[in-house]
């Protein structure tokens, strides 16, 4: 019998061979991105760009599309009116409508007015929801922003009731969001609120479910986004918070190899989460991440898939 031996791998297919073989992949990769977590301004928290700015910075990067969050406020109309002024750009701007205190909480006239004027993804509370207060009370929120100037203590938004349910105000909240196949972001909420919001949204007819940093906050294991997963619902990753550029970097590139094995790459989704002030610059976090991934070991296509084609399968570009 002849011995078998084993042949080294490819150097094409060994992790960081890509610096060497293709130096230029990071760039390609991050042409046709879209960053559904930007956080441009003008906002009462400190941005380092506007929603213009934002445009503009994308633009020359080649990134096809931003999604605008702001906990406050509905980017919307501002979305709308730079799509319709700027489209030499080739940039996309989209946003949503959160339902924090400055939209009135669990509020189905925001939702409403929001999708109306094109909004295309409702996130449940933020910074207003009771998981979030309770982890910023509890120091769990390290390095976390602050408005710029001194604001009134949110009011606890509340999803569920004091044995688990649902709360009868969400029921057209999700009923509108069905039926004009908008995404459902679960927000800032615990995990243990997500699975019976998901679970009644599904049953209403929702489409698009989005589970935003689920490490961070959400207090979600790698078990819970599997079987996040087997629900149908993307999993978003924040790229602040691993790449060593940002002030928030939280996790390292093991931890985001772990997340994304835990989701697969057909329903992982990197997002960057940034726009802050000290922090850097969007396209750049998103180079460094997409880099971080090259040289985990992901392929180009399988990387191409977290920035880029998952996230428009998502919000329906």
């Amino acid at each position: 019998m002849t011995d078998v031996i084993d042949k080294p791998k490819s150097a094409a297919l060994q992790p960081g061979a890509w610096r060497k073989n293709n130096p230029g992949l990071g760039k390609s990769l991050l042409t046709g991105a879209i960053d559904l977590h930007c956080h441009s301004g003008p906002s009462v928290m400190p941005r380092y760009f506007d929603h213009y700015e934002a445009m503009q910075e994308a633009s020359e990067a080649g990134v096809r599309a931003l999604l605008i969050k702001d906990h406050y406020y509905s980017a919307t109309p501002v979305t709308e009116m730079l799509n319709k002024h700027f489209r030499h750009m080739k940039v996309t701007l989209l946003s949503g409508v959160p339902l924090n205190n400055q939209s009135g909480g669990l509020n189905i006239y925001a939702v409403e007015h929001g999708i109306a004027l094109g909004a295309k993804l409702v996130w449940m509370p933020t910074f207003s929801s009771k998981n979030h207060i309770e982890h910023h009370k509890n120091g769990a929120t390290p390095g976390f922003p602050n408005s710029k100037k001194t604001m009134m203590p949110p009011t606890p938004v509340h999803v569920v009731d004091d044995a688990g349910r649902l709360l009868s105000e969400l029921m057209p909240i999700l009923d509108t969001i069905a039926e004009h196949d908008v995404v459902l972001s679960s927000g800032h909420l615990h995990i243990s609120e997500i699975w019976p919001l998901f679970e009644e949204a599904k049953r209403r007819g929702v489409k698009r479910l989005l589970c935003n940093h689920p490490t961070y906050i959400i207090d979600a294991t790698p078990a819970d986004i599997t079987r996040l997963v087997g629900m149908g619902v993307y999993v978003e990753h924040s790229m602040c918070m691993f790449t060593e550029l940002s002030k928030f970097c939280f996790y390292d590139p093991q931890t985001l190899d772990t997340l994304i094995k835990a989701a697969g790459v057909d329903h992982t989704i990197l997002g960057s989460d940034l726009g802050q002030v000290g922090n850097p610059r969007l396209v750049d976090g998103f180079l460094d991440v997409i880099e971080t991934c090259l040289d985990l070991g992901y392929g180009e296509a399988d990387v191409r898939k977290m920035v880029s084609t998952n996230a428009a399968a998502l919000i329906g570009l």
